[in-house]
């Protein structure tokens, strides 16, 4: 047995080489290589060659449909936010006139009460003015009898002397 392992392993070796090299063979070779290649180019240009350009086809369709898309996004978004600057410019300067119509109308309440409060004050020190003046008026009316007391009662007091309430009344009143 061991030669015949021995002789199946030489024979190729002894016939020339691999078949493919030897010429006698290449007719075939190079027929079967038109064949396959021609079945190959069949199948390439019929079969996959379209469904590879429908898919190249799609993806461009839908890259440029997503591009148009995120485009008109931008430009509406673009257009919100600036509707948002101007509703946000709109709703400061209205604040703004609402903060300085209520500060002029707490002015304004303010004065008001304020010239309240001051006639109140000029007719109260009007009044006690008046009432000072009364007083002062009926202490200096009773201050020449105070002053004729005064005097009636040094006058006897120094002389010992009663003296009468008329004289000395005219005394004060020259005095």
């Amino acid at each position: 047995m061991a030669d015949q392992t021995t002789a199946t392993t030489q024979a190729p070796e002894e016939s020339g080489g691999l078949p493919q090299f030897q010429f006698q063979h290449w007719a075939g070779q190079i027929g079967y290589l038109l064949i396959l290649f021609v079945a190959l180019y069949v199948l390439i240009s019929k079969v996959f060659a379209p469904r590879i350009r429908r898919v190249f086809d799609e993806r461009a369709r839908v890259i440029s449909e997503a591009i148009t898309s995120a485009r008109a996004v931008q430009t509406e978004s673009a257009a919100q936010a600036e509707a948002a600057k101007r509703a946000l410019a709109d709703a400061r300067a209205s604040a703004q006139k609402l903060a300085s119509d209520s500060k002029a109308k707490a002015n304004a309440e303010a004065a008001e009460r304020e010239a309240v409060l001051e006639s109140d004050l000029a007719q109260k020190q009007a009044q006690a003015e008046a009432r000072i003046r009364s007083a002062r008026d009926a202490a200096m009316g009773h201050l020449s009898d105070v002053a004729t007391d005064a005097a009636q009662a040094m006058v006897e007091k120094l002389t010992g002397a009663k003296t009468s309430r008329e004289a000395i009344a005219a005394a004060v009143a020259k005095a």
